[in-house]
């Protein structure tokens, strides 16, 4: 059995206070009943930061708690399934490559939050309302990507996490 690490263990825990917090501290509806954030920033970087297992879990609970204190209560569960795939998916596709690839991971990523939303809400409310959130959704994503790519900078080039 694997040892616990400690320090990726306090790291996922702050991650995922950043992801609650960058998801709600800006939240400017998009007119369709949901809100742009800066959430996904901090789960692309969680998946980048701190691998699959770690990054997943940061990345999904910190997301869905913030569905939880904004009253998203439905889409709570969905959203930690969904964060967390996008955290697994950065990682795998970066994996310590270039930038071009954590670019590429970001937007794989960000394409299954996109259509993740889409099916959960077109079983909710029909396809034709689902497609409405296809924008905003894409829109987030965007600024999700350049966000994160910003910050992974920051954080390679002051070697502040390194494993």
């Amino acid at each position: 059995m694997k040892k616990l690490d400690v320090r990726k263990l306090v790291v996922a825990a702050l991650l995922a206070s950043f992801a609650c917090v960058a998801t709600m501290i800006i939240q400017i509806p998009n007119g369709i009943g949901g809100y742009f954030n800066l959430g996904d920033c901090i789960v692309l970087l969680c998946g980048w930061l701190l691998g699959p297992v770690y990054g997943a879990l940061a990345a999904g609970i910190g997301s869905m708690l913030a569905d939880v204190f904004s009253s998203y209560l439905t889409y709570a569960p969905v959203t930690f399934v969904i964060k967390a795939l996008m955290a697994v998916i950065a990682f795998y596709i970066a994996k310590g490559k270039n930038r071009l690839f954590a670019v590429v991971s970001g937007i794989c990523a960000e394409v299954l939050m996109i259509l993740g939303y889409f099916a959960f809400e077109t079983f909710l409310y029909g396809a034709g309302t689902a497609a409405l959130g296809i924008v905003p959704n894409a829109l987030q994503g965007i600024a999700g990507i350049v966000c994160a790519l910003l910050l992974k900078e920051f954080v390679d080039r002051k070697k502040l996490w390194k494993y």
